[in-house]
């Protein structure tokens, strides 16, 4: 097993003041765990509430009570209409399933999320806590093509990071789901989806002709592949972890409003995601596609 440790970063500046690429990958973690938790739509609504609250005791408790009720109502909306369905289709239906009749794949990259590393740390073992059907998914397609290497790709996400990695307790998985520890590359520094990219590249060494399977949430699935392309690793994508469904099951209403919580929280982070990237040329398209979408647009 391959456990080569390549640096998240190595310095902010240089000794001449020069911003290094490093510090803007730093930058981005950084906004992403403080402003753009905030942003999340149940964080913001219920600091709204709050602020209205406090407000009610001066003399602004007119906007108080405003913002009191556009809270309430929009926490309600966001807890039982089909709003979170229909944004996570979006993000969900950009990919199809894999077509498997391409052959078998060179290697497997899966990428960290469903792992939390300081629980595993805490109770000695793995401590699989969302998005389980990554590493399923990874294990049933490494026995089925015994050839293939198996990445998986996962540090610490915290902001104040930890000599827990995800990475560690996901080869105890894999070696206890039975495959050998000799296929397995164990990438344990990325902590984002831009490091996942650029680091497993660096690990994997993709050579020419190589055909590499992309494992991860199908949400998530538009934002991996635009940085992995970035970061020029071809890869094929292999969505799982499905959250919504098709067709009449878009417009269903929750009965638990912390279902309908999860799912706008989980695609309005996606969204914020894949437009800071855009924007800031992190990624070629606001929402990327499959490859045969890029071919025809750039063919018109």
């Amino acid at each position: 097993m391959d456990t080569r440790v390549k640096p998240a970063y190595d310095g902010l500046c240089d000794w001449r003041g020069a911003w290094h690429p490093e510090g803007d990958i730093f930058l981005f973690f950084l906004l992403s765990k403080t402003l753009g938790v905030l942003l999340l739509p149940t964080n913001f609504l219920i600091c709204t509430g709050l602020v209205g609250v406090a407000l009610l005791a001066t003399r602004y408790s007119s906007l108080g009570r405003k913002l009191l009720v556009a809270a309430v109502v929009l926490l309600a909306i966001c807890g039982w209409s089909p709003l979170g369905t229909l944004m996570m289709h979006q993000l969900e239906s950009r990919f199809p399933p894999w077509d498997a009749a391409g052959g078998a794949p060179d290697g497997i990259v899966v990428l960290g999320g469903p792992i939390d590393a300081d629980l595993s740390l805490t109770h000695g073992g793995a401590v699989v806590s969302a998005a389980g059907d990554r590493i399923i998914a990874a294990a049933v397609l490494a026995h089925r093509y015994p050839n293939a290497r198996v990445m998986y790709s996962g540090g610490s996400a915290n902001l104040l990071s930890t000599d827990a990695k995800e990475a560690d307790y996901a080869a105890q998985l894999f070696e206890g789901l039975g495959i050998s520890k000799t296929r397995l590359l164990m990438e344990r520094e990325a902590r984002n989806t831009q490091e996942n990219a650029e680091f497993s590249k660096a690990m994997a060494a993709p050579g020419p002709g190589e055909r590499w399977l992309l494992v991860t949430s199908a949400f998530h699935m538009p934002r991996s592949v635009g940085l992995f392309r970035k970061a020029g690793f071809d890869v094929e994508p292999y969505p799982v972890d499905w959250r919504v469904g098709r067709g009449a099951d878009l417009l269903t209403f929750a009965t638990v409003a912390r279902d309908g919580f999860i799912l706008v929280d989980l695609a309005v982070r996606e969204w914020m995601g894949l437009i800071a990237y855009w924007a800031t040329g992190k990624i070629d398209d606001l929402l990327p596609g499959p490859a045969a979408d890029r071919k025809q647009l750039s063919q018109r």
